[in-house]
């Protein structure tokens, strides 16, 4: 399947001479006016680059990158400015941009720009990395249970690499040549999930002024990506759960049913019998999804994964200079907590590619990040009272953080770098501990 592309931009001359010029050159284009119809876009297709102007109305390029960074952080984002330097470029990179282009440019610029973020992405779909013992045992796992069609269930704290794996699963099964389709339970409003998963017909409700296909429909014959289930509404669990047992979906809004041949494959950053026991997730679901559970350890269990890892990011990241690690970059990152996982360290190479001045990383090159607790992740040090400062530098670093943003959560949570919800779930914590949460002043 050629690469997806979105293209961002409110100028419609411009916008069309975009789509022509990458569908010329055997790219699947899509298109949006601004940020707000882009996430539009990015909830109904499989988008694998995303390239987006700076400046437009209703959502601008900035905005768009915020958004994007926290719904679909592995899709590579270009940056098109007419306004562009070197502190600009730095900016959009350290927010989370893959690349920039200045214009006016070239349409051989933008092609190549394309082409460059597709091949990245092959990085990820089916090459996991499984140097230490851990991983390479459960791709052998993978290797075994991949040809059946058993649903499986991968569980793991976020950021250490779910959804590699679950396309890892794919390319093994005996479907690779069919569709894997993916969507993010967490990422979509839970007004529009069920919509987006089943699919509707024309005026189904307010605002479908066409008919859509739904996620299962698109992977019928392949592969489907419940990622984060444990994020869906009891009520969707319930619909879902018919689906999967009856192997046919009802558009919303239409009546003829829908033949599947679809293979489940489900993730979650929770613990689910936990969530099962306390009526978060219902249980025959859990049942139906996990027949073959596959539990992905952190980063900091499987040591030997950290420096291929590494060199896996600088080779995405250093912009055509040659760039190594240090032996003692190398005992940097293999002596820290990694509390974000994969994600984390992707974030810290590619920061030390911009910071490095020559060919070498060097520990003054490693900034890491200043990752708050969550309720799934565990300490990287085995000592409770280690773990007791862990989670009181992060209550602090919040508090703070709130303070400073005047209770205003959305600020609190741009600046720790956090979800709102994981803010408002650390907040909830803190009240029921008796904690003072500082709120908006009223002026």
């Amino acid at each position: 399947m050629n690469p997806r592309v979105l293209i961002v931009e409110d100028d419609p001359t411009l916008r069309m001479a975009l789509l022509d010029t990458l569908e010329a050159a055997d790219f699947q284009v899509f298109e949006a006016c601004n940020g707000k119809e882009a996430l539009l876009q990015l909830m109904h297709q499989d988008i694998d680059v995303i390239v987006s102007d700076v400046q437009m109305d209703g959502m601008d390029g900035n905005e768009l990158l915020k958004a994007t960074r926290e719904k679909y952080p592995s899709i590579p984002f270009v940056m098109m400015t007419a306004h562009a330097s070197v502190e600009r470029a730095v900016a959009a990179m350290r927010d989370g941009a893959t690349d920039y282009l200045q214009k006016p440019f070239e349409a051989a610029s933008l092609v190549s720009t394309v082409k460059r973020m597709a091949k990245r992405l092959g990085l990820d779909s089916s090459e996991m990395i499984a140097e230490d013992a851990k991983t390479k045992q459960i791709l052998e796992i993978v290797r075994r249970v991949a040809p059946s069609d058993a649903s499986i269930m991968i569980s793991g704290e976020s950021g250490t690499g779910k959804e590699v794996l679950a396309k890892t699963i794919h390319e093994f099964s005996n479907r690779s040549d069919q569709p894997f389709v993916a969507l993010n339970c967490a990422a979509i409003p839970e007004n529009m999930l069920e919509a987006i998963l089943f699919g509707y017909e024309k005026g189904a409700f307010t605002g479908a002024a066409t008919a859509r296909e739904g996620k299962f429909e698109q992977a019928n014959g392949g592969t489907l990506l419940l990622d984060e289930i444990s994020e869906m509404a009891l009520e969707l669990q319930a619909k879902l759960l018919r689906v999967l047992q009856e192997q046919e979906v009802e558009r919303l809004g239409g009546k003829p049913a829908i033949p599947l041949d679809v293979r489940v494959l489900a993730t979650t950053n929770r613990h689910l019998t936990a969530e099962v026991a306390e009526g978060r997730f219902r249980e025959d679901l859990y049942f139906r999804l996990n027949v073959f559970p596959i539990e992905l350890p952190p980063l900091r269990e499987r040591c030997n994964d950290i420096i291929p890892l590494a060199y896996r990011f600088i080779e995405r990241y250093r912009a055509g200079k040659p760039l190594t690690l240090s032996a003692a970059s190398e005992k940097q990152l293999l002596s820290h907590g990694w509390r974000g996982n994969i994600r984390e360290l992707g974030n810290c190479i590619h920061r030390a590619c911009i910071l490095a001045p020559g060919s070498e990383i060097t520990p003054n090159d490693i900034v890491f990040d200043a990752l708050v607790d969550t309720h799934y992740s565990r300490p990287a040090t085995q000592h409770e009272s280690s773990h007791d400062d862990l989670k009181g530098n992060a209550r602090d670093m919040i508090i703070s953080a709130l303070r400073d943003s005047n209770g205003n959560r959305k600020l609190a949570s741009e600046r720790l770098g956090i979800s709102g919800r994981t803010l408002r779930y650390k907040l909830a914590k803190y009240k029921e501990q008796g904690i003072e949460i500082p709120v908006a002043s009223v002026a």
